[in-house]
């Protein structure tokens, strides 16, 4: 069954300067239950909320597969870990995911690729090891609600949504 593990939003960009001198502190309340998600903006509270830099890549999935045993999303700076969804294969889809909110649907626009923070954060090699796995860079499509815990998925195609609002091809 696939689930929700952890939610991240973080007000703050932690990694500024160089990995070898380590990231900034995290601050409290980062791991969360719960998330506002807005259409076209992000996750609210989150750094990268409403930026328009960042509009194509504000919400970030990881599948808890492609992790170390013990690593979380407060080490990998992504924002939904799941389990049960092999999200990087979804490139180019629609992942709709609904924790009892009602559904919630992310455009899959990129991979999001790892960096060498990844070695300072996790552990030697990480950064390599995560290439092709360092999960899926989205645009949230509608405003909801997602919470950790079960989460019906379901997995849009191009195509799927023939005739309808062309935000979702």
């Amino acid at each position: 069954m696939a689930r929700i593990v952890q939610l991240l939003a973080s007000p703050v960009h932690r990694y500024v300067g160089r990995p070898a001198d380590g990231p900034l502190p995290a601050p409290p309340g980062e791991l969360v239950t719960e998330v506002r998600l807005r259409a076209e903006l992000g996750i609210v509270g989150d750094r990268y909320f409403g930026r328009p830099a960042h509009r194509q890549a504000s919400v970030t999935v990881i599948a808890q597969e492609s992790l170390p045993a013990g690593v979380d999303l407060v080490q990998v700076r992504r924002n939904i870990l799941t389990t049960g969804i092999a999200v990087d294969e979804l490139v180019g889809s629609v992942l709709v995911l609904d924790s009892g909110d009602g559904p919630v649907s992310l455009r899959v626009n990129r991979p999001a690729n790892p960096c060498a923070w990844m070695d300072a954060t996790v552990g030697p090699g990480t950064w390599r090891a995560l290439r092709r796995r360092g999960g899926v860079r989205c645009t949230p499509l509608n405003d909801g609600t997602l919470r950790v815990g079960p989460v019906d998925v379901v997995v849009e195609h191009q195509g799927d949504r023939d005739g309808e609002d062309p935000r979702f091809r």
